[in-house]
């Protein structure tokens, strides 16, 4: 069983504001159907589907998106938590069992501050009530706070997305093995392997170029706290579907069992969202 548990649907009427310029291939519509031919080469069994935009209409999209596309096994949506009627808001989208969870989604110039706000705090602690996840989609100016809010909620479920950006290009990789690290410490935190071909240099990266981040990651992580997610259609921005499976692939294959593997690729995301 193989579940991607990181992929993005819009139409490109209303691009998402981090879609620039300089991202030509992202300027169109990327629906469940784009996927299918990826999905069907790749073995791809399921798929948990990424809000793209910061607003509750996203959410609603995605709802009435996977009522006819069973391969979204689970949507991680957008909420203010900082909304006097969150509590309400959360019962009301209860009712739709496709939402496995919600999404912070942090700016470039974002220094982490919103993840500590008092009224954010608050929205967090509902949660619990429904079991949501929580996704956290974060810069390296947000691992200061992302660490302290994790630090104050020890029984929710939190994913780092992508690794926690790493800076692959440049090959800077101390601050953040040590950041990785410190998440790694809390039981209730898991990583998701995604997003890392767009921090690398677009298109001209080598495969090695990711195994030190790997190392770190798998080292700190194991291979039960560790989700395989692609971030299409972002990673066309710096290659193929195809390529960074292989490559998660060949580097977990001559190091970790057959059952380690399995649950890298897809058992890791069913415990993790509840599919």
């Amino acid at each position: 069983m193989v579940i991607d548990a990181h992929v993005r649907f819009w139409k490109y009427e209303t691009p998402a504001n981090w879609i620039n310029k300089d991202m030509r291939v992202l300027h169109q519509d990327y629906l469940p159907e784009h996927l299918e031919l990826n999905e069907k080469r790749n073995h791809i069994d399921g798929l948990v589907a990424i809000q793209a935009r910061q607003t509750e209409l996203e959410t609603r999209f995605m709802i009435e998106i996977a009522k006819t596309h069973p391969e979204i096994k689970g949507f991680v949506g957008w909420i203010d938590l900082t909304d006097e009627d969150v509590k309400q808001k959360l019962e009301h989208f209860s009712q739709y069992p496709i939402i496995k969870g919600w999404c912070y989604t942090a700016g470039e110039a974002d220094t982490g501050d919103a993840l500590l706000n008092e009224n954010f705090l608050k929205g967090m602690t509902h949660l619990g009530k429904y079991k949501y996840t929580f996704d956290l989609h974060i810069n390296p100016q947000q691992w200061a706070a992302a660490a302290e809010l994790i630090g104050r909620f020890p029984y929710q479920k939190f994913v780092v997305d992508h690794c926690a950006r790493p800076d692959i290009k440049h090959k800077i990789i101390d601050d953040w093995k040590s950041w990785i690290r410190e998440f790694a410490k809390y039981p209730n935190v898991y990583c998701k392997l995604s997003g890392l071909m767009t921090e690398a240099a677009w298109r001209l990266w080598h495969a090695s170029e990711f195994y030190p981040y790997l190392d770190v990651v798998f080292e700190a992580f194991g291979t039960n706290r560790l989700i395989f997610g692609s971030d299409w259609p972002s990673m066309l921005l710096s290659g193929k579907y195809v390529q960074w499976k292989s490559l998660l692939h060949k580097y977990m294959v001559d190091r970790y069992t057959v059952e380690e593997r399995e649950n890298v690729f897809g058992v890791n995301a069913v415990r993790f969202y509840g599919l």
